[in-house]
């Protein structure tokens, strides 16, 4: 399974697209659809050229396979296509695998409580200690497609 359509719209339209290097909410340096590290692993800083669409679509591509693949590794219990693509938006913003691992998202989805696991997603709302509105709008739309 892969993250659908309306998941890939959820990414590109809260991500947003940058051909330029930019220090996200979460002080991280970021560039395309929220890439943070290049195809190297490293992490990107302010120095470098900015990048063609091409290479941000490569980059969004890239990283929501990683994000698939953590999904799949630490979600037993099944899953719709809505609900998949739902937690692999999820897992992208919240900078993967540690995140998803530790959360009550995925302890509760793990025994089976989708409702409760859904009710999480407006928890995740936080970057630096603030509340951002458009955190708040993104889990509502994660939220919605999860519950779709």
């Amino acid at each position: 399974m892969h993250i659908n359509e309306r998941g890939i719209k959820i990414v590109k339209s809260f991500e947003g697209l940058a051909l330029r290097f930019y220090v996200c909410d979460g002080a991280v340096i970021s560039v395309g659809y929220g890439a943070t590290r290049g195809w190297d692993g490293r992490p990107f800083n302010m120095d470098m050229e900015p990048i063609t669409e091409a290479e941000a679509d490569a980059f969004l591509v890239r990283d929501l396979e990683s994000a698939e693949g953590w999904v799949r590794r630490l979600i037993k219990t099944p899953l719709s296509e809505n609900q998949f693509s739902a937690l692999v938006s999820f897992t992208f913003n919240v900078g993967g695998a540690g995140a998803l691992q530790r959360s009550t998202l995925r302890m509760k989805l793990n025994r089976g409580e989708y409702q409760g696991a859904a009710d999480e997603f407006p928890k995740w709302k936080f970057a630096n200690k603030r509340i951002l509105a458009g955190l708040v709008r993104r889990r509502a739309a994660e939220r919605a497609l999860f519950l779709a």
